[in-house]
């Protein structure tokens, strides 16, 4: 009996064996099918060498998201992402080539104000200091930052210099709050036409740009105006920062 079984499994296991070979010797020809087709939709959906796709990227979809980002709690506050600088409107659009002057005409925006004067040797930290008091006002007072701190250098000599250290904000109270300090007042960054130069290093060194911007407007022929203007796109972290950042306005002489 038990041979009888053993000889039906047999058979019937041949049978199998031999159908199982004749799938299997046409299976690889459908996969090599199936495999080219997909590589040649691949190569379909994708751009020739050397051209960048044209067309805006999909909008990410629920499923495209990351497991790993957990969803908000309700009634919760999401942290800010760090990582996004926000957008601020500086005087003038960026410069499409820093290393060359560019003729451009600035925009005014309201700003906070405040008087000073300082010696050369200490002019960075001293402008440092009025914009740390200047941005801690705007906070007391809720107003947006909008813009980059500026100076204008309104007196200068051998010595040191006067100026206006500047706040951009996108606007300003209607009336003046009791609690603002006495040395700041409301006011505006400076507007039209002028000429701009691109400082990027130490502070402690921005002479030698100043000199080059001396040379540029000699060789130009250009009358320009006393008072300087200066952007801080980046102001480091102290005069020997080599992050600086810093566009100077060099305003002609309306004729």
């Amino acid at each position: 009996m038990r041979v009888a079984i053993i000889s039906l499994f047999v058979a019937l296991f041949a049978g199998l064996a031999a159908f199982l070979m004749l799938d299997t010797h046409q299976a690889p020809k459908k996969q090599e099918e199936t495999q080219g087709k997909a590589q040649d939709q691949s190569l379909l959906s994708q751009p020739a060498p050397g051209l960048v796709p044209v067309s805006p990227a999909s909008p990410p979809t629920a499923e495209s998201v990351p497991s790993t980002v957990a969803p908000p709690v309700a009634g919760s506050v999401a942290e800010p992402d760090k990582s996004v600088k926000s957008v601020k409107s500086g005087l003038a659009p960026p410069p499409v080539d820093p290393s060359t002057p560019d003729e451009v005409v600035m925009a005014s925006h309201p700003a906070l104000v405040m008087r000073g004067q300082a010696r050369w040797d200490d002019g960075y930290s001293v402008l440092a200091r009025h914009f740390t008091q200047l941005r801690q006002s705007a906070q007391q007072l809720g107003l947006t930052e909008t813009g980059y701190p500026v100076t204008v250098f309104v007196e200068t000599d051998d010595q040191g210099f006067k100026f206006e250290a500047e706040w951009p904000v996108l606007s300003l109270p209607s009336q003046r709050p009791a609690d603002l300090p006495a040395e700041i007042r409301f006011g505006a960054t400076p507007e039209g036409k002028a000429i701009r130069f691109v400082h990027r290093g130490a502070y402690d060194e921005i002479d030698s740009t100043y000199e080059a911007i001396s040379a540029y407007v000699d060789v130009k022929g250009f009358e320009v105006k006393d008072t300087l203007i200066e952007e801080y796109i980046d102001l480091g972290t102290d005069s020997s920062d080599m992050a600086i950042e810093v566009h100077i306005f060099v305003q002609p002489v309306s004729k």
